[in-house]
């Protein structure tokens, strides 16, 4: 679709729906006497939530796209955050460098997590959706066990970690990695071209030679990395891991990628699927900054509504955008 477009039209359609996101919460903070960037603390917290949501959206899109509900997402990044801090501590007992090493075991534990979820599903053949329930009602389970039920805290705060949130610069970078590997590993490689065909025609692919089974196994041990470092920036930016969540509590980790997952793929008609998973996690922060802005005004249950209501007016939109197009171009040609 892409091809047939003219650079300015891509341009437009990429920066058309953050500039609504920005225009309208810009424009009803001024309003109200309100401002989204009045602390360095706050744009911090603005990169450091575009970073999760971001992660945590192209986690859920690499095996939901190809077929592969997921609800372990969120299991995964809580135990593998609760693992890769106490495994930090007791190597460092928090000194200098306590942050990088917890992101590097929370990147490992994350992908053998996500791997192990991935043979589960590839040797029981039943739906996925059915071994990701049991894959998470596992890992909850674990994460209790080894947590108590209670939070971790003495593990996680620390100056290193304080460091990783006292400046956007690291959360930033964290982006331009995760974004240029994704990008690079199912864009540029043959297992993204064998990705994509068997998300395009899977028995047809299989028919040509591309072996389903590995490359689903990759998937899984990918996204189960990716949300290891959503764990990781999720302590980071908390303070603290809740070790508590049974009966699938850390489901809602996943259900924050559904609507920038919408956004991102409609805005990767027009550019790059992974570059609007970027852009829409922006218009997330950005809109989470503004109910922080509102705390007084706005309540958690009253922001929950508002994200599922903008969720049910985008499905509305992409479900009647044929007809929504056609009754604009007839007006306009009239």
């Amino acid at each position: 679709m892409t091809k047939k477009m003219n650079p300015a039209a891509r341009l437009a359609g990429t920066l058309a729906i953050p500039a609504v996101f920005a225009a309208v919460l810009f424009g009803l903070c001024a309003a109200n006497g309100k401002s989204l960037f009045a602390t360095p603390i706050s744009v911090n917290y603005f990169v450091l939530y575009a970073a999760i949501v971001m992660i945590t959206t192209m986690a859920l899109s690499i095996n939901l796209n190809s077929g592969h509900f997921d609800f372990s997402l969120g299991a995964m990044a809580v135990l593998s955050s609760v693992l890769g801090a106490k495994l930090s501590y007791a190597l460092l007992g928090g000194g200098s460098g306590s942050a990088p090493l917890m992101l590097l075991f929370c990147v490992v534990i994350g992908g053998v997590l996500g791997l192990l979820s991935g043979l589960l599903y590839v040797s029981l053949r039943i739906p996925p959706i059915i071994t990701s329930l049991g894959v998470t009602l596992i890992y909850e389970g674990i994460t209790f066990t080894v947590t108590a039920g209670k939070y971790v805290n003495t593990e996680v705060r620390n100056a290193s970690m304080s460091a990783f949130s006292g400046t956007w610069v690291w959360s930033a970078l964290v982006i331009v990695a995760v974004l240029a590997l994704v990008w690079f590993l199912f864009d540029r490689t043959k297992f993204g071209y064998d990705y994509k065909a068997l998300q395009n025609g899977q028995k047809v692919s299989v028919n040509t030679g591309i072996r389903e089974v590995p490359n689903a196994l990759v998937c899984y041990l990918i996204c189960g990395a990716l949300m290891g470092i959503v764990g990781f920036l999720s302590t980071v930016r908390s303070s603290t891991i809740n070790g508590g969540s049974l009966n699938f509590g850390s489901i809602g980790i996943m259900f924050t990628a559904f609507l920038p997952m919408f956004i991102g793929g409609y805005i990767g008609r027009f550019s790059n699927d992974k570059l609007g998973y970027l852009i829409a996690a922006l218009c997330m922060s950005l809109l989470n900054t503004t109910f922080a802005a509102f705390s007084n005004e706005i309540s958690a249950s009253m922001q929950s509504i508002i994200n599922a209501l903008l969720l049910v007016l985008f499905l509305i939109y992409l479900s009647n955008e044929g007809l929504l197009q056609g009754l604009f171009h007839r007006k306009k040609s009239a």
